[in-house]
Parts: structure tokens; C-alpha cells; sequence
């Protein structure tokens, strides 16, 4: 999203365009993205679009908590973008960054304030910004969360002709005192998963060098749907789920773990204690047709999907296994046991 406003249009082409920047392609953009980025505005946006930067009161939240603390992360879309690019769906890719950045804070127990976002191309195409970026404004809309500023970048000679990538920060608040992971995980709690919408934002490369001779258009009789749109689902956000859970009186939730890169090996232990582990029990709820699809053209070992993408759970909760059915039931979908948290290395054994 550019930060300045348009100024008076160029009457000849200039020094800079012939150089391949085009500055009256990105204040178009600005002028189709404005409309989008201002529906997520609250009261709390002193300052957004068009500022030099964006300023967001923070107080009336803030004032909420006993001992606010901020909680910040950037991420990107990753090759996920080439598919994107290929097959003209980029929509969904403002939803996907946002959702990350969401979920990569909720696992601290935070909920977002404000996110900014960066996109930059070879050469800007005021339409596909504007899907990302309305994209990234309806992500926002439903998280209650502010889009209120970011930069779109136009870089020939950086990135090849066609090419664009995707990026954001999120900054979100949470109470001192309900920050997770908890400090007493012991061995015995219980691992919940809950679905994925597919591979979210992870392994697209592998994904890529699998279908890199299958048309994307291509219906697998176990999708039902042609395989672009499979691999394009939005990034899930998990907020709107586990939102009034985590503000309960006494939350029974221990510590949660988003499965982004590194999948069900390097997640997980991301918020273990030392001397605590865990076991996974494969087969223990039903994997997505999608990974079987991946697995097979790709002639992929378990173990390696496993640590390359989520296989179906987008998001762990570890909880006590007196309080595991509360959890349950407090989340309005279905969910599964998973596995449990053991003593030793701070590791997942896949059972």
C-alpha cells in the first residue's frame, strides 16, 4: 500500500518511467485500494493511508488490560505467489498474509491491532494490488483489526518481469498475565488439532516442483475441485474460533502452536519447556485428499511431509487432559486428539 497520495499527473512520460518505475501506475493503485483499506478503520486510526506513517490509539485497549504488553511479527506469502501469478487467482493472497500474522500472534494469546503490508513487483498492475490488497482488507475486517499503512514497491531489475511478492507486520496486544505458552506443560497434557483449510502458506515449492508438468486446472476425483483453487485456499485464521476461549475467566488452554514451515516437527517444540516432548499419533485424525495427492505424485516420505507441511491441522492447543473436554466443547467445530505431551528431548515423535 503506498504511503503518498497522488499529486498532479506527469503530462509526458518521465525520466524515471523510461527507467521502468511508473509513479502514475502506483497512485492508481493507491486510488483502487482506498476505498478497501479505509473499511477497516476504527476511531482508534488517527492516521492512516496517505500518511508518512500510520497512527493508531491504542489507549481504550491498552486500558483494558492490567499489564498491556505488545506482541509484533512479519512473514510473507512465500512461493505460494507463483502460483498465484500463474493462474491469475491472487485474491486470496491478502487474506493469506494477514491470517499468518493473526495466527502467529495468537499463539501468545495476543489479538491484533493494526497490520502493514508490503508489495512489491517488477511492474505494478493497479488491478492485481488491489485484489491482494482487498484481500488483505477483508482478512482484517473480520479480525477487527486495522490496515493502516505499508509501501508498494515497483523494483525492474529486482524481481523478473511478472513476478511479485507479498509481506506484512502485524503488532497486536495482550494481557501480561495471559500470555502463552504457560509455565506448567507437563507430561500427560493433551495435544487438540484443529483443521486447515490445506497447506496454508508452506511448502510451495515442493508443491510446485510436483505439478510443475500438471495443468492446475486438473480435477483429481479426490478434490472435486481443480487443483489450483485446492492449493490457493485461503490461509485459515484461527481467532474467530479460539477468541472467547482465550478470554475466558480461567483459560484451560496451555500453550498453542501454528504449523507453518517446519510442519509437525519444528512447531511444536517451539513452545515445549525443556525436558518435555511429545508424542503424535499418526492416523489419529483424517488427513486432507490434497496431502495423500502431494505424497504420491511427489513420491514423498511421511516423515518429510510431515515436516514440510501441516497434513490437515493448522493449529495445536495443549491442554490438561481433566480439561480437554471443556476445550472441546468450547470450539465450534470438531477437533482431535492428537497426541500427548511426554518427558525427555524437546522433540515430536510421529507414532
Amino acid at each position: 500500500m503506498a504511503k503518498n497520495p497522488s499529486p498532479a499527473h506527469a503530462s509526458k512520460p518521465s525520466n524515471y518511467a523510461a527507467a521502468g518505475v511508473d509513479m502514475d501506475v502506483k497512485y492508481r493503485a493507491v486510488e483502487l485500494m482506498t476505498a478497501a483499506v479505509k473499511s477497516t478503520y476504527g476511531p482508534e486510526v488517527l492516521a492512516g493511508i496517505g500518511a508518512f506513517g500510520g497512527l493508531f490509539d491504542a489507549s481504550g485497549i491498552l486500558r483494558e488490560m492490567r499489564a498491556p504488553v505488545l506482541v509484533g511479527s512479519t512473514d510473507g506469502v512465500g512461493t505460494k505467489v507463483k502460483l498465484a501469478a500463474k493462474t491469475g487467482r491472487c485474491a486470496t493472497l491478502g487474506e493469506d498474509i494477514v491470517n499468518h500474522c493473526i495466527n502467529d500472534i495468537l499463539v501468545q494469546g495476543a489479538r491484533p491491532l493494526f497490520f502493514l503490508d508490503y508489495f512489491a513487483s517488477s511492474k505494478l498492475n493497479p488491478t492485481v494490488i488491489a485484489d491482494i490488497v482487498g484481500g488483505m482488507a477483508k482478512a482484517c475486517r473480520e479480525a477487527g483489526c486495522a490496515l493502516i499503512g505499508g509501501e508498494t514497491a515497483e523494483m525492474p531489475g529486482v524481481y523478473q518481469p511478472g513476478e511479485f511478492d507479498v509481506a506484512g507486520t502485524i503488532v497486536g496486544a495482550v494481557d501480561r498475565e495471559r500470555i502463552l505458552p504457560k509455565k506448567d506443560l507437563r507430561p500427560g497434557d493433551l495435544l487438540i488439532g484443529i483443521r486447515s483449510t490445506g497447506p496454508h502458506t508452506n511448502g510451495y515449492s515442493l508443491i510446485r516442483k510436483i505439478f510443475e508438468s500438471t495443468p492446475l486446472e486438473t480435477v483429481f476425483p479426490e478434490l472435486g475441485v481443480p487443483l489450483a483453487e485446492a492449493l490457493l485456499a485461503p490461509h485459515r485464521s484461527y481467532l474467530p474460533l479460539l477468541k472467547p476461549l482465550l478470554a475466558a475467566e480461567n483459560p484451560p488452554v496451555k500453550a498453542l502452536a501454528h504449523l507453518t514451515g517446519g510442519g509437525w516437527i519444528e512447531n511444536p517444540i517451539r513452545v515445549f519447556p525443556e525436558g518435555i516432548g511429545a508424542e503424535v499419533k499418526l492416523g489419529s485424525w483424517p488427513v486432507p485428499p490434497l496431502f495423500s495427492i502431494i505424497q504420491q505424485q511427489g513420491e514423498v516420505d511421511a516423515k518429510e511431509m510431515h515436516r514440510v507441511f501441516n497434513m490437515g491441522i493448522g493449529m495445536l492447543l495443549v491442554a490438561a487432559k481433566e480439561d480437554a473436554g471443556r476445550v472441546r466443547a468450547a470450539i465450534s467445530e470438531e477437533t482431535w486428539i492428537v497426541g500427548e505431551l511426554i518427558a525427555g528431548k524437546r522433540e515430536v515423535i510421529l507414532k
